[in-house]
């Protein structure tokens, strides 16, 4: 079973910055875990989950929803399975729990069901 810690979510003004992570292990070795691709989705109240960006782990390739795009950067550091959502000029609109997400087989990035595993989520507020 594959375990993902996130953290870095809090109360921010609007045109503040965040940055989240989110590390993968296996829950009972401890040791890193290695997907296919780490993504993040965020929940609003009232709302769907929606995708926010992806990241696939060999290429390097990243996708980002479009709402995001030139605000929030994904980065990731494959030695130790951990992804970074660097979220610049935030927006009250930007106010979610973020998901972290990891993909074990080559999948579509933008789809919720496509993911294997779940972190607990991080709240992000973004006052105006």
């Amino acid at each position: 079973q594959v375990q993902l810690v996130e953290s870095g979510g809090g109360l921010v003004q609007t045109g503040g910055s965040l940055r989240l992570s989110c590390t993968a292990s296996r829950r009972t070795s401890g040791r890193t875990f290695s997907s296919n691709a780490m993504g993040w989705f965020r929940q609003a109240p009232g709302k769907e989950r929606e995708f926010v960006a992806a990241v696939r782990q060999n290429s390097g390739y990243t996708s980002y929803a479009d709402s995001v795009k030139g605000r929030l950067t994904l980065s990731r550091d494959n030695a130790k399975n951990t992804v970074y959502l660097q979220m610049n000029n935030l927006k009250p609109e930007d106010t979610a729990v973020y998901y972290c997400a990891a993909q074990a087989t080559y999948s579509n990035l933008t789809l919720a069901d496509k993911y294997d595993y779940w972190g607990q989520g991080t709240q992000v507020t973004v006052s105006s």
